[in-house]
Order: C-alpha cells, then structure tokens, then sequence
C-alpha cells in the first residue's frame, strides 16, 4: 500500500507526496502529459528533442547537471509516445535544489542558438546510431506505420525522420515548448523521507509564481479498426532473420489492459512459458521469442518478436506463432497455469515498490491515467482476471484481418 497526499496549485500544477521515513534519498518525479503523439507529422521527433533541450540550459541557470552533482544527486530523463518524464534523486537535505531547479526549466529554457544547435546534433547522431545503422534498429519506423494508418503512434519517439530534427526552428521549437511545458500540464510527485507541509511550502515557493498557460489540447484521430492483414518485407545486412507481429490492443486505461498483459506473460514471461517451451526448447524454430504490451495511454499494440533458428525460413517460424496462438484461442487457461503468472506479476509489483523514485513514477502515471491510487489497485486487478477473460480477449485480438506482420530478412 503506498500512502499518499495530494494537491494542486492555483496554477493548475498537481503535487503528490509519498512520506517513505525508511530511505535518506528523496525522488522528484515531474511529469509532463506530452510525447511522440502530440507532434506534427510534418515535425516528429521534437518530444524527445526536448527532452534534451531541458538539459541545456534554462532562464537563470546553465548549468542544470552540476547543480545536481553537487547537491549529492543523479538526474535522467525519458520520453515515450504519451509521456515526457524528468527525475532527480537525492538525499532530503538538498531537496530545496530540486525545486529550484524544475521550476525554472518550467518557467522557460534559454533557448540559445548554441543550446539548439548541440542538442540537434545529438538526437540526429542518435537517430542515425540507434535506429538507421544499427542490425534491427529501423524495426519500429517499418512495423508502426504499418500497424497504424491514422493515429499518431505510427511513429516512434525518435521520430520519422532525421530531416524533420535536421531542419527544426528556433521559432518552432520555443512554440512546442509553450504549447506543452504548462504547470497545469504537468504532474509532480515527491517521494521519501518528507513531510506534506514542507513540499507544500517549497512547492509555492518554486512554483506557484509561474502562470497557467493555454496548453495545446489534444485532438487525436483514433485508429480505425484494422479489416485486413498487413505484411510487409524487407532485407537487412543483419545475422539472422527475425519476424515481428503486431496486433491491435486496448489503451492502457481499458478495463482489459490487465487480462491482456497477463497474456503477455502466459506467452513468454520465464523459461517455462508456453512460447519458449515449445517454440525455443522443443520445436527449436527460435532462439529467442518474445510477447509483450505497448502500454499506451490510446489503443496500442500486442507484439510478438522473434529471432529465428539457423536454417528455419519465416514461414515455419510464423507457423509456430499461429499454432501457439490458436491453442490461446480455443482453450481455457489452466487455474494452475494463470495463477503462476499472476504470482509473477504481483512479486515484480511488491518488489518494484521497494525503490522510492519507481513509487513515484508510478504515482505520477496512474494520477495521468485518472486517479493516482491505481497503484493501489493493482494487484486486485490482476487478480479479478479469470480464465474465460483471458479466452475471449485473445479471440478478439488475435484475429489474422487485425494481424501486421514484418518480414525481416537476411541479404
């Protein structure tokens, strides 16, 4: 049970405080309720961007990661297609430089031709290091375009292309800052060894003076309901071929989410799941495979990933893939079966909230997704699945017209 309190500020800032008396260190979680979805199509890529430009420098102080160093702290950062997420850890003493810190990166960055300029060229090197020359780096800029036709999530964070960094703006860049960097778009969770009143008070103190802006509103067009299998295939100068399969899934916020992560884990959590039991031990068709979740705050996408066996071709590989699928589909998850994996999940969740900075991560998301004592109800949740759940949400997701499939060939 993690206990909390909550606030808000006049301007619109949501603060959560989580009193943890075990740990000296304190985590600051900032949230901001923007990502790759939230981008111009014409202009992807400027989420993460930011994420670096935060680094670069703000209205009254350059130099961000020395204060942080100084104060006896660790700082990172990360961005997905829903979310831009900053933290900082450090011991409660100093917590006051954290406060300071946020709240002028809040209030408005430098925005120097200089900070533009270096933080460009690292997402470009970037870009070109993880996503173009690296073997199976460009998987997701092939498999989410062509899972998706509408929404937004048809690119990934990174963006669809290195020109669209290459030849960002100062002028666009100070507009997407503007349009997202909003107190009253933004979650604040501060967990450790605090007390309510001192968070409320350097909370106002930091923040409160910065104004509530008319934040961009979001107007995304839903995916429309896929009607007809895609495939599409390419060759790579990589080791071996490797087979992706995407499918059609509920928003994290759906009241499914949890029975088709417990998928996820029937399929390839552990040695003894049911991919790698029959596809890697016995059938030897992989060397490895995987299933897992997006988790995205819109209707995401169930992947299954594999890289194949010496001298097995794609067509025995997928194969394998249907014929586990199938056997989801048509038969009841044994008790004996769901409740191993639900034991897994509930011991990686009680474990997760050992560590102060996951408490508040996961604090901030539920609050985003609508209330922040989801993370209370998590294990009950879990818990609630049954095995007929589980029979029909595969028999709805793992139909073959919802199916997008990538062929990844060696040259």
């Amino acid at each position: 049970m993690i206990n909390f309190e909550k606030f808000e500020l006049d301007n619109g800032l949501k603060v959560i405080v989580h009193q943890d008396k075990s740990t000296p260190i304190v985590a600051f979680n900032l949230l901001y309720d923007v990502g790759a979805r939230d981008e111009d199509p014409t202009r992807t890529g400027f989420a993460h961007l930011f994420e670096h430009l935060m680094f670069g420098g703000s209205v009254n102080i350059s130099n961000y990661d020395e204060i942080v160093e100084k104060a006896g702290g660790q700082n990172n950062a990360f961005t997905s297609n829903d979310i831009t997420n900053y933290y900082i850890t450090l011991p409660k003493e100093n917590l006051e430089q954290a406060f300071r810190l946020e709240s002028d990166r809040m209030l408005g960055l430098a925005f120097t031709p200089k900070s533009l300029e270096v933080q460009r060229q690292v997402v470009v090197e970037e870009f070109k290091q993880n996503y173009l020359n690296q073997p199976y780096g460009d998987i997701h800029l092939l498999l989410r375009p062509l899972a998706y036709k509408k929404h937004p999530y048809q690119w990934p964070t990174i963006g669809k292309e290195v020109s669209h960094i290459e030849n960002a703006t100062m002028d666009e860049v100070k507009s997407f800052f503007y349009k997202h960097y909003a107190p009253n778009n933004a979650i604040l969770v501060v967990a450790g060894d605090v007390e309510l009143d001192q968070v409320k008070y350097l909370s106002e103190k930091w923040f409160g003076s910065i104004e509530r802006r008319e934040y961009h509103i979001r107007n995304i067009t839903n995916e429309p309901k896929q009607t007809k299998a895609r495939i599409l295939k390419v060759e790579r100068d990589v080791p071996v071929d490797v087979i992706y399969k995407a499918f059609h899934m509920c928003a994290r916020t759906h009241e499914d989410f949890f029975a088709t992560d417990l998928i996820s884990d029937i399929l390839s959590r552990g040695h003894s799941s049911r991919l790698n039991h029959s596809l890697v031990k016995e059938q030897k068709l992989f060397t490895n495979i995987d299933a897992f979740v997006g988790g995205s705050m819109d209707s995401g996408l169930f992947y299954f990933a594999g890289k194949l066996a010496p001298n097995i071709t794609l067509q025995e590989a997928e194969s394998g893939i249907d014929v586990e699928i199938e056997k989801l589909k048509a038969n009841l998850v044994s008790d004996n079966e769901l409740r191993k994996v639900k034991n897994k999940v509930i011991s990686a969740h009680m474990f997760s909230e050992l560590n102060v900075l996951n408490k508040a991560m996961n604090l901030a998301t539920s609050e985003l997704i609508g209330d922040a004592n989801l993370v209370n109800k998590q294990i009950d949740l879990y818990e609630a699945v049954t095995s007929d759940k589980i029979l029909t949400i595969a028999q709805d997701i793992f139909r073959k017209e919802n199916s997008n499939t990538l062929y990844y060939h060696t040259k």
